[in-house]
């Protein structure tokens, strides 16, 4: 679990991140959960982008790929979600304490 001020610290370096991930009309399926656990070990810090033919709400999203990746969640901005989950091999943000 993270505290505010590493939620914040996190929010921060995702401003420089780009949306590399979209969830759509299709929602949530199995290859999509794979992608983003690849896209998480790969880079700790991710941003996914709902896109409007999405019917879920993206604060339910981020809820449902917080419990499916193991991840936490650090914001849902307008459409926007920023997950970040601490990779076992390539460990490279040091939250502050």
């Amino acid at each position: 679990m993270i505290n505010s001020r590493q939620r914040a610290y996190l929010r921060s370096l995702a401003n420089k991140v780009p949306a590399r991930y979209q969830i759509g009309k299709g929602q949530i399926g199995e290859n999509t959960v794979e992608m983003l656990l690849e896209g998480l070990e790969a880079n700790e810090i991710i941003k996914i982008n709902v896109l409007e033919n999405c019917l879920a709400e993206p604060r339910a999203i981020c809820d449902e790929l917080v419990e499916l990746t193991g991840a936490e969640p650090v914001a849902v901005i307008g459409r926007k979600i920023i997950l970040y989950k601490e990779s076992k091999n390539h460990k490279e943000i040091r939250l502050p304490k």
